[in-house]
This record gives structure tokens, C-alpha cells and sequence, in this order.
């Protein structure tokens, strides 16, 4: 089922024929090393999350990254309600890194997050050395709220993580920028309510 539509990107609802796509993307170390998923990602770890998000609710919404015109699934993204706020983050198979199919990714979980899910806010983050994901979340409205200790499976210890958090008026003015206007006015929300 396909939610969102980006100029380049469709984020979709994961099925079992992803399993492949998503154990090349995160059984890469320098993706991982970003990220809390276990280390290496098997088979086994993908079967379990997928089968675990095969349909999104009101509380949680695991979105397959595809692009589009094939059947390739680049990533993944997640938006997921604890203690009244939304908050996840995305990840990109690192071969498609530096394309700006991040920008898109970021930009649609945010417009679906603040059009569709009504969310004031989303809380996010990224570990200090990821300058990629601290580049992309302030480019989009993203401000330092705090920081904690997290666990990083791919480097086997804690590291510091960023917190982050992004209004919908931070959102909104950022896109004064007219290069992420030009993205923002590609999505497409194509199913706006659950079943």
C-alpha cells in the first residue's frame, strides 16, 4: 500500500519481498554505525521487523523507501507515537547516500507527520559523529534539545546521541527555502488514513 509520493520516491508499507533490500542497506557497517539495529543484520532480524510492521496504525507507521519505476527498496522511515509525540528517524542504503533521497525522505515523513497525523512536533536525533543526519535534520527546521547516552550494536558501546526536535512553525520555515519548497510541493500523501 503505498502512502507517500515523492518526485523520485514511493514510502509504502513493508512486505516479506523486502527482506533482501533491507539486509543489504543495514547489514552495512557504515550505515549501521548510525543506527541501534542489531549487528549484522541478518535475515532473521529483517523477517522479524517487517512481519512485525506488515501494517501501520495510529501508533505506528514503518514506511519502506522504493524507488520509483523499479521494485528496489533504498531505506526505510518511521514515525512512531510514545508518550504523545511522534518521533523515528529514516535510514538510506549507503549506495544511494548523497543523491538527496534523503531530503525527501525527511521532508515527506514531515509533511505527512504535520497534514495527516496532526503533530505539533516530532522527536528525533542522531549520534554526534553523523554529520550527515545533523546536516539534513537543521536544514529542515530541526533544533538541539538535549543529549543522551544510546547503544550502538555496530560499534558495541554506548555513544552520544543528539536529541532533536522539530516544530511544525520550524518546518513551515524552512521552507521559505525555495529549493526545499520545490520538494515539499512534489509529495503526494496518497492514503490518509489507516484502515
Amino acid at each position: 500500500m503505498k502512502y507517500i509520493e515523492t518526485e523520485r520516491l514511493i514510502l509504502r508499507e513493508w512486505t516479506l519481498k523486502d527482506v533482501g533490500d533491507q539486509v543489504e542497506g543495514l547489514s552495512n557497517f557504515e550505515t549501521a554505525k548510525n543506527l541501534t539495529v542489531p549487528f549484522p543484520y541478518t535475515e532473521k532480524n529483517s523477517i522479524e521487523y517487517i512481519t512485525k510492521h506488515l501494517k501501520n496504525d495510529a501508533n505506528s507507521y514503518a514506511f519502506a523507501v522504493q524507488l520509483k519505476g523499479t521494485e528496489k527498496v533504498i531505506g526505510g522511515t518511521s514515525l512512531d507515537l510514545r508518550e504523545g509525540e511522534y518521533n523515528g528517524g529514516i535510514w538510506l542504503n549507503e549506495k544511494y547516500t548523497g543523491k538527496g533521497y534523503g531530503t525527501e525522505v525527511w521532508m515527506a515523513r514531515a509533511k505527512f507527520a504535520f497534514e495527516v497525523l496532526k503533530a505539533d512536533k516530532l522527536e528525533n536525533g542522531y549520534f554526534e559523529f553523523n554529520n550527515r543526519s545533523k546536516h539534513m535534520q537543521e536544514k529542515i527546521g530541526h533544533k538541539t534539545v538535549g543529549k543522551s547516552q544510546k547503544f550502538c550494536p555496530a560499534l558495541n558501546r554506548d555513544v552520544v546521541e543528539v536529541l532533536t526536535r522539530l516544530t511544525k512553525t520550524d518546518f513551515y520555515e524552512a521552507l521559505q527555502s525555495t529549493k526545499l519548497q520545490a520538494v515539499y510541493d512534489k509529495i503526494k500523501i496518497l492514503k490518509p488514513k489507516v484502515d
